[in-house]
């Protein structure tokens, strides 16, 4: 069985932002040479999310106003975590959109349903983040 690891590396402008992240991740595996097996993609950060959806700037702005409902940034003072930080919001919505994604891999390719796509999410950006990226298999 073969391993292989990758960090991909994101620094992000803004506080929130959804990535698609596919291409990347197809390279990876690419660059692994695995043909059959599973691929793990993780947020290797507390307020940053992988998950898998649709690539639909409608579904994004949904996610954005849904999230923002759950836990909505502001006022900072409704979180007891925010003291030296002003992030609670983030930790919150990280939890709800997740933290990995594990993909199969079938002969040489991710084994993706219809319109399924890897997305990074971010909730605290201005800040260098990272994803892992590991995979094995044969």
């Amino acid at each position: 069985m073969k391993s292989y690891r990758k960090e991909l590396n994101y620094n992000l402008p803004g506080r929130r932002a959804l990535v698609n992240i596919t291409g990347a991740v197809e390279a990876c595996l690419a660059e692994s040479k695995i043909q059959e097996g599973l691929l793990l993609c993780n947020s290797m950060h507390i307020t940053s999310s992988v998950f898998i959806n649709d690539d639909e700037s409608g579904l994004h702005q949904d996610f954005e106003t849904w999230l923002e409902g759950l836990a909505p940034e502001k006022p900072y003072s409704r979180y007891r975590h925010n003291g030296y930080e002003d992030n609670a919001d983030a930790h919150l919505k990280r939890t709800v959109m997740g933290r990995e994604v594990v993909v199969a891999v079938t002969g040489g390719k991710l084994d993706f349903g219809p319109w399924e796509q890897i997305f990074y999410g971010e909730f605290d950006g201005k800040r260098p983040k990272r994803v892992l990226v590991k995979i094995i298999g044969e």
